[in-house]
């Protein structure tokens, strides 16, 4: 499901740890959002990935039904839904999203800094600003986990 969430914004956290997401994505989030909101880690990046209701449905079922045994397979699902804040998230003129101290501190992200949303297609990653400009200058940022020989059953699912 594409969505056509693109570009780049450059937003302030707040001190309470919230985002406005920009305007220009009210109407796709419309679409997708279905009530809820899902905040939770990259599993190769410090970064965060936010998927809308219908979105992060799709992708929570099919992290569930993976079996836990293999290693890699285990570890992304610890990441992906171990880590994930899913809440109410109403589409509206202020679009505030919570983002929980615990998914902030992965990030790097801190209150009254510039964070990067990126629309990604279907879903936002949310950049800790100096490690934003790292990855989009092709450096290598701290805490970097480059997964590799995934089994065949990731590669499907659009993380």
């Amino acid at each position: 499901m594409t969505l056509s969430i693109y570009g780049s914004s450059f937003l302030t956290l707040d001190v309470k740890g919230r985002i406005v997401i920009p305007a220009r994505y009210r109407d796709l989030l419309r679409q997708s959002c279905e009530g809820t909101i899902a905040v939770t880690k990259d599993p190769q990046y410090p970064s965060l990935l936010i998927y809308p209701g219908r979105l992060w449905k799709e992708i929570a079922s099919k992290f569930e039904v993976l079996g836990g045994l293999n290693q890699k397979t285990r570890v992304i699902q610890w990441k992906i839904l171990g880590s994930a804040s899913v809440t109410d998230f109403e589409v509206s003129e202020r679009m505030l999203l919570l983002i929980p101290k615990l998914l902030r501190d992965f990030a790097g992200l801190q209150p009254k800094k510039q964070v990067a949303l990126i629309g990604m297609g279907s879903k936002f990653e949310l950049w800790n600003i100096e490690n934003w400009k790292k990855k989009e200058s092709g450096l290598e940022v701290e805490g970097e986990d480059l997964l590799s020989d995934l089994p065949p059953m990731l590669e499907e699912i659009p993380f």
